[in-house]
C-alpha cells in the first residue's frame, strides 16, 4: 500500500499533542500487550482500567478490502477526521444518496470532536481506529509503541462515540505489522485496506480524484478519501460526482468483510 506522504504537514503539528496526550494516558489507564510472534505464541491480550469495549470477539487478522455488499459492492471510507468543516459536508452527502461508509479516525481528532463522532455513528456509518497521532512510520517503531497507538485510539473513539466502538484497523498509510494486524483482530477490529486511493490528500483536482475512481475502481472495492489534513474541497465535490456515477453503473454500497 502506497504510504502518504504530500501534503500531510497538518500531522506535524498535532504530534506534540499526541505525545501529551499518550503521556496523560498512562496515569489515567494503563494498556498491556503481549504478544510473540505472529508464526506462534499467544495472540495479543490488552488490559485497561474500565476499558471501553472489553472483551470484543477477535476477527480475521488478514486485511480486509471486500465488500459485504457482494461482487458488485464498493465501501467508502473516510479518513483522518473528524473535522469540524469537513465532515458535516461528507455527511450530507452520503445522506443525500443513501450511502453507509466507514469513517477510519484518528484518536486526536476524535476525542477534539466527540459530536462529530455521535453524528457518524447516529447516521449509520461504521467507525474505524486510525491510530492517535497517525504515525505513517508506526511499523518502523517497537510493539509498545504501535500498541498504544492502536489501543489508545481504540479507547479515545470509543469514549468520543459515547460507547460505540470501532470495527476495523486501519494502519496510517498502510503501516501494517504483524503484530499490529494480530493486536487489532483480538480487539475484534479488522485490519482494513484499500483498492482505490484517490489521493485526494494532494489535491490534484476533482477531475482527477474522479478520474482515478473510474480507472482504478477494477482493482477492487475500497475506496479511500479524506476529510481531514487539510482544505477538502476537492473530496467534497469529487463524492458529489462519484456517487451518483456508481449508482448508475450498478454498484451497491456496503461495508469492508469483518
Amino acid at each position: 500500500m502506497a504510504r502518504h506522504g504530500g501534503g500531510r504537514g497538518w500531522y506535524g503539528k498535532v504530534v506534540g499533542a499526541a505525545l501529551g496526550v499518550t503521556m496523560l494516558a498512562v496515569g489515567a489507564s494503563v494498556w498491556t500487550a503481549q504478544a510473540d510472534s505472529v508464526g506462534g505464541g499467544a495472540t495479543p491480550r490488552a488490559s485497561a482500567s474500565a476499558t471501553p469495549g472489553g472483551g470484543a470477539k477477535p476477527v480475521d487478522i488478514s486485511i480486509a478490502h471486500a465488500s459485504d455488499a457482494g461482487p458488485r459492492g464498493v465501501n467508502i471510507t473516510i479518513d483522518d477526521g473528524p473535522d469540524p468543516n469537513w465532515t458535516p459536508q461528507v455527511l450530507d452527502l452520503l445522506k443525500e444518496h443513501g450511502v453507509k461508509a466507514t469513517f477510519c479516525m484518528t484518536g486526536l481528532q476524535a476525542q477534539a470532536h466527540p459530536d462529530l463522532v455521535k453524528d457518524v455513528v447516529a447516521a449509520g456509518h461504521r467507525l474505524c481506529d486510525h491510530s492517535v497521532s497517525h504515525d505513517t512510520a508506526m511499523d518502523k517503531k517497537s510493539e509498545a509503541y504501535q500498541s498504544k497507538e492502536i489501543l489508545d485510539a481504540e479507547r479515545m473513539i470509543t469514549e468520543a462515540s459515547g460507547g460505540v466502538r470501532p470495527v476495523y484497523y486501519r494502519a496510517p498509510g498502510g503501516a501494517f505489522t504483524p503484530y499490529s494486524r494480530k493486536l487489532a483482530a483480538s480487539r475484534g477490529m479488522r485490519p482494513l485496506g484499500w483498492n482505490v486511493d484517490t489521493k485526494d490528500f494532494e489535491r490534484p483536482g476533482t477531475d482527477a480524484i474522479v478520474a482515478t475512481v473510474r480507472r482504478e475502481l477494477p482493482n477492487g472495492p475500497t475506496i479511500l478519501f479524506h476529510d481531514a489534513g487539510g482544505d477538502r474541497t476537492q473530496t467534497v465535490e469529487a463524492l458529489r460526482q462519484v456517487l451518483p456515477w456508481l449508482k448508475e453503473q450498478g454498484y451497491d454500497f456496503g461495508f469492508p468483510v469483518r
